[in-house]
C-alpha cells in the first residue's frame, strides 16, 4: 500500500498533495547546471546550490549521473524524501540550456518515479507572483524577497529553491 496519492493523467502531478511525514524532507529545486536547493528536514530550512558541470573529458551524460548521486545522497542523509517540487520552465533563451534543463528534469521525473517520491513542478511565473507579488519579477527582486523573509541565498538558483519551497508549504503544493 502506498502513502503518495495516485498521479492523475500528467507525469509529475499529484491530484491531492501529499501526505508528509513531520520525520521526512520536503525538497524544492530550481534545475540547471547549477541547481538551487532548499528542503525542509524535521522543520529546519536548508539551502544551497550544487554544481553539475561536466569536465573535458566527461560524456554528456555525467552530469545526470551526478544528479542522480547527488539525489541519493540528500535522501540518504536526510531519512527520505516525502516530495519534491521543482521550477517548471516551459521556455528557455537557448537550446542549450532546454537540453540540459530537459536531462534534469528526465532524471528527475524517472529518480522519482522508481523511489516513489511524490513531484509536482511549479510554473515559473506562479513561483515569482508567490515570492514578489509580480509573476514577470527579475531576479534581483526575488532574491530581495528571500531576503527579506530572513534568508541569505548566494544567488538566484537558491533564492528560487527557497521561493519555491515556501510556496510548497504555505499553499500545501497549490491546494489551499
Amino acid at each position: 500500500m502506498s502513502t503518495h496519492p495516485a498521479p492523475v493523467t500528467m507525469p509529475g502531478l499529484r491530484s491531492t498533495p501529499p501526505v508528509i511525514p513531520a520525520a521526512r524532507t520536503i525538497l524544492a529545486l530550481d534545475l540547471g547546471t547549477t541547481t538551487g536547493w532548499a528542503g525542509l528536514v524535521q522543520g529546519v530550512v536548508h539551502s544551497g546550490t550544487m554544481t553539475f558541470h561536466t569536465g573535458r573529458y566527461d560524456g554528456g551524460g555525467m552530469r545526470y549521473l551526478r544528479f542522480q548521486t547527488w539525489l541519493e545522497g540528500l535522501a540518504e542523509d536526510t531519512g527520505g524524501v516525502a516530495a519534491i517540487y521543482f521550477e517548471e520552465v516551459r521556455r528557455h533563451i537557448g537550446t542549450d540550456a532546454a537540453h540540459i534543463y530537459g536531462g534534469f528534469l528526465a532524471t528527475l521525473s524517472a529518480w522519482c518515479e522508481r523511489k516513489g517520491v511524490a513531484y509536482q513542478g511549479v510554473p515559473v511565473g506562479t513561483v515569482k507572483r508567490f515570492a514578489t507579488g509580480k509573476g514577470n519579477a527579475d531576479k534581483q527582486a526575488v532574491l530581495a524577497a528571500m531576503r527579506s523573509r530572513g534568508f541569505n541565498p548566494a544567488d538566484d538558483n537558491e533564492a528560487d529553491a527557497l521561493a519555491i519551497l515556501l510556496w510548497a508549504m504555505e499553499t500545501r503544493g497549490g491546494v489551499l
